[in-house]
Order: structure tokens, then C-alpha cells, then sequence
């Protein structure tokens, strides 16, 4: 008996067992309809994304409504209370019942219209939106009726009811997203979105000016906008932005009517040569909409990153007129942005009139004045220079017109910016010395070594000499230099004009032909401690990572660095007799080439250029090879700001800084705010010192020497014109 209750039981079992060995068919999920709440939520969270979404979408209906006057009122950035009055033609009383309801508009009613609209707004979903979200309440005023009314989830909770108000219409929302914890969370940060909103209706202001508008803070006696209707839009910008803006810019504008091409008219103002900002402001208006358009900003920025110095930043206002057929206003759930017929074409002609009109205002770009200590070499009498000297050769030479004299210092040929401002003498004898043996190398170095027969080496020098251009290189060849205008730019003047010079660019680009002219024939810089590769390649490695504390990459950065490793031991060889980059067998750097007489790189780049070395090179294409580890040369030998801090104006409150810090952890606990870090500081202006005489005594003779520039140079923002002597005297006769 006990035998068959076990055999029973041991079949159940396996039945068991065979029943877990079938896969077990789930039955799709079940399609339901949502309830209509939760679809106007969804929809809701998606129109009115942050309060100023909520704020802009009612300054639109004000500007629908024919408004003269916008207030916009803001508690906690818009979380607590947004109130927008208007005095514009109010909402008819038998309108209430559906104002607040999705799809109720008066500005359409039909899709076809759509290709002609006007107005900015057309879904009527804004304000049911915001009921679902938000506690919402309008009070409006037409012709003998004046009635307050509260609206939520789309319906009114209660009839009309007579209250005081001014003309127009008032919309005031509360507690928005109330019932959207999530999103109430991440916008906790009201100053970020009350400075949103102040920039929203400074971009309105400037482009409506008929219109007046005002925002300000709950509770504040003072608004952040205010501005009244105008006349003119220079005086909307100046009472929003400021004169210093206005004094910058240029009026733009430009049209086509061309059915074939594009039919659009523009005008506008752009930010000149002399305008300085380290942030872009750009505003859009679009058949009076503002919007977005990320192609034609990416344009903009591209013809004054070319134009203008790297630091300096635009502002831009355009308002672009289109056919209301050209435009697709139904895009985006916000309507920020549209899209336009024949895009591509318009971009590219504004593109072209912002790059003449900029060029022609490099002209006349002015500096703010710095006043300086003179010194002793100021007093020398100046009346001997203007003498013509009865040594000259030749007939009576004629009389040079005075817009066009080249005023440079003939005793010092390399320029002497320097010598207007107060500093301690250099030891007189130690630079002439190193001056007389830079000199001489660089004569030595006129006529290279012949490079190596290697195909690739010549294809790569050909393509220097054919992509050179040829008034670059006048002048680079004649140019005087004046000195530094700040960390990057350099002021070189050539015959009666003054350029900025990008000494970074320039000298990554000289360092990159001279590798490949003196290709296999490189003197050697010893390093006294000869670099473990797979030390500096962590070390790149963890510069290139912005969380330091993270430590979960490590093994991956190993594995890099013992591949880099292993990859450039097998290249030594090749990298030894070509570039004189030595790398032993334990896989230590060291050894360097000399690419200039005179010139040693920054040490603390080493890290940077070994991994860009293993990282970048094709090593299977000789062409490409010896391109990129030519081009990595150059990046690591360019004559880079030092880095730290340049010690002269701002940088040096780098230094106190430090002080600062470490002093709080003495006893006395004592923070001494005057103190420096004098060893610190010493290191870094012997660094900035010896980098600025690099450039006047290396850099510049060897750029008239050997440099070819690039084509691209001329539109890069390498070379940039910021006088022309003789267009400086056409302005002054007409003062």
C-alpha cells in the first residue's frame, strides 16, 4: 500500500515538473479609454509645461484682443499666483460657459484656416489647460457687462457674478500644478522662473511697441519691466536693455520676392564690432510670433564666431514678415517654433547680409580706454623721428600723406607695446643674449634639412603650399608686432591697419608645418625624469571625467591606459626615427622633439598629447598618420595660456583666494583677505612672462620665416581688422 500512495506520488510530481516545463501564454494587455480627466491632465501637462509657459500663452491672448496695456503679476516665479490684466475688447458674457473648455476659440473655425491665421493663438487649449492644472479665475468687462467668473477642470464652478473691475480682461491662476506633485518639485527654484518671465516680456516689449508692458513681483512696489507704448524701437530696447546696447547697434534688414526662391522681408538690429557679452541674446518675431529657430541662430553665431573675438557674444533682434501660407504655425505644443517654406534659402540670405554688415562695422571698433603709468622712455624727444634722414639714396622721395604714415618704433622692430606700462627691468644682459641666440638659430633654420622622400610627407607639404593664402601671408610676412591684447589675441599691425591675432591658432598651426618640414631631422628635448606612459594616460583620463569622486570607470581607464601603452611601445620605433618621440621598453617617455630653436612645450600637456597619440592616430594609413601625429604635436607645442591664472587684473584674486582658504585652518581660525600666495604667485607670472617673450621673440620670427597660413584662417576668427588708419580719418573730418 505504501509502494502505490509513493509511485502516485512521485507521477503527480512529474506532472508537476512537466506542467513548469510549458510556457505559460500571457494574454495581451487590454486596450481601455482613458477617463476624460486624465486625457485634459496629460494634454495639460504638456501645453503648460512651467509657469511662463501658462504667462505667455496669456500676453498672446491680450495681443489677440487689440491690448494697449499688459500687467503681468508674479508670486513664488508663478507656482503661487499669476495674474495678467489687460485693457483689451473683454469676452462676451454668453461666452463664459465655454472659455475654459479644450477646443473653444474665436480664432478659427475651420482647418483651412489655419493657412491664413494671424492671430498667435488658434487651438483653444491654453486655458482649459490651465484649470486642469491650476485654480483659474477671469473677471472682463465688454460694453455694459462686467462679470467675474472661476473656472475648474474646464467648467465654471458657479454663474457670473458682478464684481469691480477696469476695462479689459483679468486672468488670475493660482496654486498651479497643485495636482501634479512631480512637476511641482522641480520647478521649486521661483527665481529661475520669475527671471524667465521678465525675459519673455522684455522680448515682447521690444517688438510691440505700441504696446506697454509691465511685470513685477507680488507684493513689490517697483517693476522689473516697464515699458510704454513708442514710437520707436531703439527706445523699447534702450528702456529694456539698456543705452550700452543701443549704442551698439546696427540697423539690418533685407527682402525677396522672388516666388521662385523665397518671399519673406526682414529688418531688425544687430550688435556691432564693439559690442562685448558673454551670453547670446537673440529675439525672434516671426509674423509677430515669438519663436525659436535654432538654424538661423547656429547661422548668426557662425558669421561672428568668424568675425569677432571668441569671447565676445551677439545681440540680435530680427522680425521676419512672411505670407501666412509660408508658415506652418501648427508644429510644436507650445508653438515655439514654425516652419517655413523655402527655410534653407531664407537662412543663408540673412546669413549673408548679417556677415557685410558686420565686416563693414570691423572697421571702426573702439576699445575702452585703460590709463597707464608712462615710462621713462616716454620723455624721448619725438621731433628727431619725423626728420628724413640725408643718408637716403635715391631722388627726393615724395611727401608720404599723414592718413596713411605707419607710426611703429623703428628701434625695435618686434614692437613695444610693453614699453607704456610701468614693470621691473628684465636683466638687460640675459635677454640680449637669449634675443642674439634666438636670432641666430632662426637664420640657421631658414633653409631647413631637406625632408624625408616619403610620398606622404610631400602630398601633406603641397597641400600647405597650395591652401595658402596669399594676403594672409603679406601680412604675416610685413606685420609689426604691438603686443598682447589679452590671454589669446595678439595686436599685429601691418601697413596702416590693426589686427587681433589668435596666437593659439597661429602657433598651432606654424608648430604643425614645422613637424612636417623638419620630418626625421628634429633635435631632441632630454627629459631629466624619463614619464610612464600609463601614468599620464590615467592622468588624461581623469582630467576628460567630470565626476572625480566616481571611482566605478577606474578599471576601464586601466585597460585603456595599458592598451594606449602597449600600442605606442610597438609605434616607438617609428615615432623615435621620425618624430623623436623616444619611448623605451618599460614604456617610459623620454625624449621630445625641438620644433623651435628656443621654444620648450608646456610640460603639463603631456598627458593630454600621449593619450591623443593613442587615441587619434590612424596607424594603418601612413598619410593619415603622420598627419594626425603631426597635428598632435602642434595642439601639445601651441603656445597655450599657462594654467594658472594670469596673475595681472582679475586673476589675481586667485591667489588671495587661496590664502584665504588655508588660513582658516590656523589656530587663531583668522582669515586674512590681503594676503598672497607670493610662491604662487611667482610661478605664475615667471610662466605668463615667459610665454609672452616666447611670442614676441620666437613665435613672430618664425611666423615671417616659415609660416604659410591656411585659407581658413580668414574666416575662423584667427585674423580679425580692428582699425584701418585711413577709415579712422575719414570719420574724424566728418566730426
Amino acid at each position: 500500500m505504501e509502494m502505490e500512495q509513493q509511485q502516485l506520488q512521485q507521477e503527480k510530481e512529474g506532472e508537476e515538473e512537466d506542467q513548469k516545463d510549458i510556457p505559460v501564454v500571457k494574454e495581451p494587455p487590454k486596450i481601455r479609454r482613458l477617463d476624460e480627466s486624465v486625457v485634459n491632465r496629460i494634454a495639460a501637462g504638456e501645453v503648460i509645461q512651467r509657469p511662463v509657459s501658462a504667462i505667455k500663452e496669456l500676453v498672446e491672448n491680450s495681443l489677440d484682443a487689440g491690448s494697449t496695456s499688459i500687467n503681468v503679476v508674479v508670486k513664488d516665479g508663478g507656482l503661487k499666483l499669476i495674474q495678467v490684466s489687460d485693457d483689451g475688447h473683454g469676452i462676451r458674457h454668453e461666452d463664459l460657459p465655454i472659455l475654459c473648455e479644450r477646443h473653444t476659440t474665436s480664432k478659427l473655425s475651420s482647418f483651412e484656416d489655419l493657412q491664413s491665421i494671424k492671430s498667435m493663438g488658434f487651438r483653444g487649449e491654453a486655458l482649459a489647460s490651465m484649470t486642469y492644472v491650476g485654480h483659474v479665475t477671469v473677471t472682463t468687462i465688454t460694453k455694459g457687462q462686467l462679470h467675474g467668473v472661476s473656472y475648474k477642470d474646464g467648467v465654471m464652478e458657479h454663474e457670473p457674478k458682478p464684481c469691480a473691475a477696469v476695462k479689459g480682461t483679468q486672468i488670475m491662476i493660482e496654486n498651479l500644478f497643485y495636482n501634479m506633485t512631480a512637476r511641482r518639485k522641480t520647478l521649486q527654484n521661483s527665481g529661475d522662473d520669475y527671471s524667465k518671465t521678465v525675459d519673455l516680456l522684455s522680448r515682447f516689449a521690444i517688438h510691440h511697441i505700441n504696446v506697454g508692458f509691465s511685470c513685477r513681483k507680488h507684493g513689490a512696489s517697483r517693476a522689473d519691466v516697464h515699458t510704454v507704448a513708442t514710437s520707436s524701437r531703439l527706445d523699447a530696447i534702450r528702456s529694456v536693455y539698456g543705452a550700452s546696447v543701443v549704442r551698439n547697434l546696427m540697423k539690418i534688414e533685407t527682402s525677396d520676392s522672388d516666388p521662385n526662391s523665397s518671399i519673406f522681408e526682414m529688418d531688425g538690429f544687430i550688435s556691432n564690432s564693439s559690442y562685448l557679452a558673454k551670453k547670446i541674446t537673440m529675439v525672434l518675431f516671426i509674423n509677430n510670433r515669438l519663436v525659436e529657430c535654432s538654424a538661423l541662430k547656429r547661422a548668426v553665431e557662425v558669421v561672428y564666431a568668424s568675425t569677432l573675438p571668441k569671447a565676445s557674444k551677439p545681440f540680435i533682434y530680427m522680425s521676419i514678415s512672411l505670407p501666412p501660407e509660408h508658415v506652418d504655425v501648427n508644429v510644436h505644443p507650445t508653438k515655439r517654433e514654425v516652419s517655413l517654406l523655402n527655410q534653407e534659402t531664407i537662412i543663408e540670405k540673412i546669413q549673408s547680409v548679417v556677415e557685410t554688415k558686420l565686416r563693414n562695422s570691423n572697421d571702426a571698433r573702439t576699445f575702452q580706454e585703460q590709463t597707464a603709468q608712462p615710462s621713462p622712455s616716454d620723455n624721448l624727444d619725438t621731433t628727431k623721428d619725423s626728420l628724413p634722414d640725408p643718408s637716403a639714396s635715391g631722388p627726393k622721395s615724395q611727401k608720404v600723406p599723414v592718413h596713411k604714415m605707419v607710426r611703429t618704433d623703428s628701434s625695435d622692430p618686434a614692437g613695444r607695446l610693453h614699453a607704456y606700462l610701468k614693470a621691473k627691468p628684465p636683466s638687460h644682459c640675459e635677454m640680449l643674449t637669449r634675443l642674439a641666440s634666438v636670432r641666430s638659430s632662426v637664420r640657421q633654420r631658414r633653409n631647413p634639412k631637406e625632408t624625408a622622400d616619403l610620398t606622404s610627407i610631400q602630398e601633406l607639404i603641397s597641400d600647405i603650399d597650395s591652401n595658402c593664402h596669399s594676403g594672409l601671408l603679406d601680412i604675416v610676412r610685413q606685420c609689426t608686432y604691438i603686443g598682447m591684447a589679452d590671454d589669446v589675441f595678439a595686436l599685429l599691425q601691418y601697413n596702416t591697419n590693426l589686427y587681433l591675432a589668435n596666437v593659439v591658432n597661429l602657433s598651432k598651426e606654424l608648430m604643425y608645418q614645422q613637424v612636417l618640414r623638419r620630418f626625421s631631422h628634429f633635435n631632441a628635448i632630454q627629459l631629466s625624469d624619463p614619464a610612464p606612459l600609463p601614468e599620464l594616460i590615467m592622468l588624461a583620463l581623469k582630467e576628460e571625467d567630470l565626476d572625480t569622486e566616481c571611482n566605478e570607470n577606474d578599471d576601464l581607464k586601466e585597460r585603456i591606459a595599458q592598451m594606449n601603452t602597449a600600442l605606442l611601445k610597438q609605434k616607438s620605433e617609428m615615432l623615435d626615427e621620425y618624430f623623436c618621440i623616444h619611448i623605451d621598453q618599460q614604456g617610459n617617455l623620454s625624449r621630445l622633439p625641438v620644433i623651435l630653436d628656443q621654444y620648450t612645450p608646456d610640460m603639463d600637456r603631456v598627458p593630454e598629447f600621449v593619450l591623443c597619440l593613442g587615441n587619434d592616430v590612424d596607424w594603418e594609413d601612413e598619410k593619415n598618420c603622420f598627419q594626425a601625429i603631426s597635428a598632435a604635436l602642434g595642439n601639445f607645442y601651441a603656445m597655450h595660456p599657462p594654467l594658472l591664472p594670469n596673475p595681472s587684473a582679475d586673476g589675481l584674486q586667485f591667489y588671495r583666494r587661496r590664502v584665504a582658504e588655508t588660513s582658516l585652518d590656523e589656530e587663531d581660525g583668522a582669515c586674512v583677505e590681503d594676503e598672497i600666495d607670493h610662491e604662487l604667485l611667482s610661478e605664475a607670472e615667471t610662466a605668463w612672462a615667459q610665454r609672452d617673450w616666447s611670442i614676441q621673440h620666437v613665435l613672430v620670427p618664425s611666423l615671417r620665416l616659415f609660416f604659410k597660413p591656411p585659407t581658413s584662417m580668414a574666416t575662423n576668427g584667427t585674423f580679425v581688422q580692428v582699425a584701418s588708419l585711413e577709415k579712422l580719418y575719414k570719420t574724424f573730418e566728418r566730426c
